[in-house]
């Protein structure tokens, strides 16, 4: 039987298409949350007022507030935005039936008021499975990908913001009801947030730190974070991407793919506790070496050269079973071990 191959190669005009989607998007200083919606006209007060009228989320219809009746500028203005947030969504549609990985609409709503309020601009990055889904569509990849209802968000220094903004009401002011999660001690800072039900979606911060799991204030969020060890590297100079989820398309930016390897697979040594997850992440991993081998040949070495030896001598442990799932994809078998020579290549270096 002929090994299985992990992704497939989208075809270069839908591709295209997503490119141009994302360009656009990234033009809108401003993305309209919720459905695209349709203009609504409000009288009886002796004066009349357009007004937005959409869905905010599901099951509750908002009006925002337009202009005076006589202002066209600003109506016009408003129908060529919702217009441009109907093509969006059309576009969306199109390329989830293609294969390209769209998250939910309650992520959109989320993604879509970190973006307004500027924190992806600021440096924030996203990171964990929906980062991952993320590249996938930035690299052209159709591949499996577990539907996740965890954000993880982090960020490598503080923000730069033209003032700082309270995390906690950016996600509240979602409409969709986060709550703070409890700390681990009774007097720790909460670093998470997360909707009501087993099921509900789930929001991290994370940042750099030695240790994996302390708690680091994040001032101009007026939160705090976990730290995760080698965090500084897979932040480091991050991707302008975009995540499709819902009918929107939102500008973020990522981790560079193929530091994002060399880290899930030193994550997969890390989750002692949590079997499916470590599984998870070596999945990852194993899919986009597969897709950087045959699209940005040398990428994978060549990120090696930087990435903190720790990291790649527990990557290492996990070649055997990374091997197994590259059976398809000899070329990505063989930058992984030319990445991992490069660890002896150092310890030899030092010890001469």
């Amino acid at each position: 039987m002929p090994a299985r191959t992990l992704y497939q190669r989208l075809e270069l005009n839908f591709h295209t298409q997503y490119a141009e989607l994302k360009e656009r998007s990234r033009s809108e200083f401003e993305l309209l949350p919720g459905s695209p919606g349709s203009l609504t006209l409000r009288t009886g007060t002796g004066q009349a007022y357009w007004y937005r009228r959409y869905k905010a989320v599901a099951g509750k219809e908002v009006e925002d507030y337009v202009c005076r009746e006589g202002d066209a500028p600003a109506r016009e203005a408003m129908q060529q935005r919702i217009d441009a947030a109907r093509w969006t969504r059309s576009q969306v549609k199109q390329l989830r039936v293609l294969g390209m990985q769209v998250a939910d609409k309650e992520v959109a709503r989320l993604l879509v008021e970190l973006h307004n309020r500027r924190l992806f601009e600021g440096g924030l990055v996203l990171v964990g499975t929906l980062a991952f889904m993320s590249l996938l569509n930035e690299l052209g990849a159709v591949a499996m990908a577990a539907r996740t209802q965890d954000v993880d968000l982090a960020r490598r220094q503080a923000l730069r913001l033209a003032a700082p903004v309270s995390f906690l009401e950016a996600v509240q002011s979602t409409l969709l009801q986060f709550f703070p999660v409890p700390g681990l001690g009774p007097l720790a800072p909460s670093t998470s947030v997360k909707r009501a039900g087993a099921a509900g979606l789930r929001v991290d911060v994370l940042a750099p730190g030695p240790e994996i799991g302390k708690i680091k204030p994040v001032p101009e969020l007026a939160w705090h974070a976990q730290t995760v060890p080698f965090f500084e590297h897979l932040l480091d100079s991050p991707w302008e991407g975009a995540v499709l989820a819902g009918g929107h398309c939102i500008p973020v930016r990522l981790p560079q793919p193929a530091r994002f390897v060399w880290h899930k697979l030193y994550s997969s040594t890390q989750r002692r506790s949590d079997a499916a997850k470590a599984r998870k992440d070596l999945e990852q991993a194993a899919v986009l070496a597969a897709v950087l081998a045959e699209s940005d040949e040398g990428a994978l070495e060549a990120t090696a050269a930087g990435t903190p030896p720790e990291v790649l001598r527990a990557a290492g442990t996990r070649l055997a079973l990374a091997r197994e799932r590259l059976e398809a994809h000899p070329a990505a078998v063989e930058e992984l071990e030319r990445g991992l020579e490069r660890v002896k290549a150092r310890r030899g270096s030092r010890t001469r």
